[in-house]
């Protein structure tokens, strides 16, 4: 069974200071992608503020098993039916067979 991974980031600090674009060019959550991916058991894939819905549409948290969310900068940039729509899918949880 592939345990299906989403990294959620803001992605400002990486697109705003010169020196954490140096360290994360791709993003801190394309870092963090990439790092699960190292293990075959984990297929992890991004989602980010400045995305349509951040990221995160209703069939996208549909196909999550485990949900990474990093933020630190701009929490209040996300909209209230994100945040509602991602509280729901966490309380849902998921039956593992």
């Amino acid at each position: 069974m592939t345990i299906r991974a989403v990294v959620w980031g803001e992605n400002i600090h990486e697109r705003t200071n010169e020196v954490v674009a140096g360290i994360y060019p791709e993003g801190m959550h394309t870092t963090i992608a990439n790092a699960l991916n190292a293990d075959k058991a984990i297929s992890a894939s991004t989602a980010t503020l400045e995305q349509p819905e951040h990221g995160l549409p209703e069939s996208h948290l549909a196909e999550t098993d485990v949900l990474v969310w990093w933020g630190h900068k701009d929490h209040g940039a996300v909209a209230d039916e994100v945040v509602e729509r991602v509280a729901r899918r966490v309380w849902c949880g998921r039956a593992w067979g």
